[in-house]
């Protein structure tokens, strides 16, 4: 963001979370009027205001945006974890559609509606070709298939309304639930791997995606177009990894356990959601995404009309994070 002064309403969505909590507060603190968009029963923003929506009702969400003629949007609320393909659309294509049809309809001089996607809308890449924004979008599971259907969307609006859509590598940092998993197994003494250790992915600090996500929302070059975030060295889940063991200072033991473990936890998830219907992150899906070699992509395009240049690397990163953890008393 630089020394630029956002003002004017900012309507978030997915303020709760990892990522839109960290985006909340930072627009908070560079002076914006936040308003959390949130479903009946979550929890209200510690921070700035705050309005019940239910995205499915369209005529609320029109009076919504005409009562508060946002300067920016962020749609940020997603779930990555369902039963059906419906589920998902339920979740991550409809609010997006109803909510860019409010603004289309009620307030089209929004500034920007920035739509967050992800990489899975683009599938796997090769461990030697990161994907770049010119390459075929193919999902290979319901999430990224939803998070397309989204982007296309988006799309379809063409000039209606400003939109930029942003497409987050895997994000890391302070707050996050994912991750800690890998930092807790390591505070108990052990570093383990499921047939993974020498696959690639991409990352990114979620304080570098915040500050991207920000500057792509005010610049000119971006309107109508879509990018990837990462910090731009991908490395592997044994580089990754080593790092955490790295930070933490603690003597591991190392288990390079078999791929099948986690087919065999895929299906046991599975089983157990045909029982009580209770979406599960291990199933067939998720461990079909565990299997690729690759999940990586490039920030050129970014760089090239924001000036995207990630401050904090995977060692400085995983240094950050392990202390929150530490300092909030997880660890």
């Amino acid at each position: 963001m630089g020394e630029r002064k956002i003002q004017g309403t900012v309507l978030i969505t997915g303020a709760s979370g990892f990522i839109g909590g960290r985006l909340r507060d930072a627009l908070l603190d560079a002076g914006a009027d936040v308003v959390a968009l949130r479903r009946a029963g979550s929890p209200e923003p510690r921070r700035g205001r705050s309005a019940v929506v239910d995205y499915s009702d369209k005529d609320a969400l029109r009076r919504l945006v005409e009562k508060e003629r946002p300067e920016f949007v962020y749609h940020v609320a997603g779930a990555t974890k369902g039963v059906t393909y419906a589920d998902f659309q339920r979740a991550n294509v409809m609010p997006t559609e109803n909510l860019t049809f409010a603004l289309r309809d009620a307030f089209p001089d929004v500034r920007r509606f920035v739509l967050f996607s992800s990489l899975g809308a683009y599938g796997p890449s090769s461990p030697a070709a990161p994907h770049t924004e010119d390459s075929p979008r193919r999902p290979i599971e319901f999430y990224g298939q939803s998070k397309l259907e989204a982007e296309q969307a988006v799309e379809a609006l063409g000039d209606a309304i400003a939109w930029t859509i942003i497409r987050p590598s895997g994000v890391y940092g302070p707050g996050d639930v994912d991750y800690f998993e890998l930092f807790k197994s390591v505070s108990r003494g052990i570093n383990v791997f499921f047939g993974n250790k020498g696959r690639w992915f991409s990352a990114v600090y979620v304080d570098d995606l915040v500050r991207a996500s920000l500057d792509a929302a005010d610049a000119d070059a971006t309107r109508g177009k879509g990018y990837f975030v990462c910090d731009g060295v991908p490395v592997t889940w044994g580089t990754f990894q080593e790092e955490i063991v790295r930070a933490s200072g603690r003597r591991v033991l190392t288990l390079n356990l078999p791929e099948l473990f986690v087919d065999i936890a895929a299906v046991a998830g599975e089983t157990l959601t045909r029982i009580d219907k209770k979406p599960r992150l291990f199933n067939r899906q998720k461990a079909r995404m565990g299997a690729q070699e690759a999940w990586t992509c490039q920030h050129d395009a970014l760089r090239a009309d924001t000036g995207y240049e990630p401050e904090v690397d995977v060692r400085e990163g995983v240094a950050r994070t392990l202390a929150w953890y530490r300092r909030e008393r997880w660890l």
